[in-house]
């Protein structure tokens, strides 16, 4: 009876990506017969505000239950999937640059109104990762600065900024993804930091984002070789149970950064590695392609069939996701197509983003 409870809950444990500017039959049914938690958009599912705004109903009216985590990346910067009819949000380093949490603060509320107004719900966002590597190909203008301090104090602002406008943050990469020289999209990183510099610098950000009362996390796909000489963190127990759980006494939601990186394929594998996260104790997984998250439910399936997966494992994940989706997503309503354009790219947005001088 447990194993069917674990299997019936294993959908909420996935946020899934797909092709297209709206829903596919075949993805429809995906999400609404698996159940799956939650949906992911890239610059591939985006046109313009409206078309985006119907995507995110689509989206929702798959779900049996709660509602499903509409998420994206909108850093800014580089790292921005709606662009054209959006306002343009600066790099993070442009913000922290500026030395103003208030100006943080309202840079994150025109994020959150404008991803908001289109139906998003939670925003991969802010980087508490601290730019101490200047050779890292991955993180450089995305950090907000180079200390723990700048860090802390902008994403706190940032943090603050969305769930005042009812947007989810999630705040990434932990343990810490700054010292990297490696993209964990192409290969896997590793970091030789002392575990007491990692306590002294790298969790400081993460912790008073914790604080701030920021209820997601996302895990690195990173070798810390000094914790954990064996797996990157998104695969270790000791990181995400005995450091994150235990020593950092977060109770939240723990979320993967994107299974499909080379990371985490190369070297585990796109069967065992789903297994391996949550057993470790991610409580989602986030796969950028619809195939890959098909792959790893139906392996993640059998591994509750064959022992190999605990289920309570599972059904823990599972009431933690829900009962955050209860106290942040509901009551939800579907958003009213006709009222998104006057709420995105509006003079008041762009004034407040003039603000910034921009350092890229």
């Amino acid at each position: 009876m447990i194993k069917k409870d674990a299997i019936e809950s294993l959908g909420e444990l996935l946020i899934t990506g797909f092709q297209g500017l709206e829903l596919s039959e075949e993805t429809s049914a995906f999400i609404s017969q698996a159940r799956i938690g939650g949906v992911i958009l890239f610059s591939h599912n985006y046109e313009n505000p409206a078309q985006v705004a119907e995507l995110a109903n689509q989206a929702q009216e798959c779900c049996t239950s709660l509602p499903l985590w509409v998420s994206v990346d909108h850093e800014g910067g580089k790292v921005q999937r709606f662009k054209k009819g959006f306002t343009r949000i600066p790099d993070a380093a442009s913000i922290g640059a500026m030395n103003s949490p208030k100006l943080a603060f309202e840079i994150s509320e025109v994020i959150a109104q404008e991803l908001s107004a289109v139906g998003v719900n939670l925003n991969f966002c802010p980087i508490a990762d601290i730019a101490t590597n200047p050779k890292n190909p991955v993180i450089a203008n995305r950090a907000y600065g180079q200390t723990e301090e700048t860090v802390s104090k902008m994403i706190t602002a940032i943090i603050r900024g969305h769930l005042v406008n009812g947007v989810q943050p999630c705040v990434k990469h932990f343990p810490g993804h700054g010292d990297t020289s490696t993209d964990s999209h192409f290969a896997l990183p590793r970091v030789d930091t002392p575990i007491e510099l990692l306590r002294e610098r790298e969790f400081k950000p993460f912790q008073k984002a914790f604080k701030a009362k920021c209820s997601l996390v996302m895990t690195a796909h990173i070798l810390t070789s000094n914790v954990d000489p064996k797996v990157p963190a998104t695969l270790s127990k000791i990181i995400l149970q005995d450091i994150l759980r235990k020593e950092l006494r977060y109770n939240k939601v723990i979320i993967s950064d994107d299974m499909e990186m080379k990371a985490i394929t190369d070297h585990f594998g796109a069967e065992e590695a789903p297994r391996m996260a949550i057993e470790a104790g991610c409580d989602l997984l986030c796969y950028r392609s619809e195939a890959a998250s098909r792959h790893s439910y139906e392996a993640l399936v059998k591994s509750i069939e064959n022992g190999t997966l605990p289920p309570e494992r599972v059904l823990e994940s599972a009431e933690r996701i829900r009962n955050l989706k209860k106290s942040a997503l509901l009551p939800y309503h579907p958003i009213p197509i006709s009222e998104v354009a006057g709420k995105i790219g509006t003079p008041q947005h762009l004034e407040i983003l003039q603000k910034v001088v921009q350092t890229y």
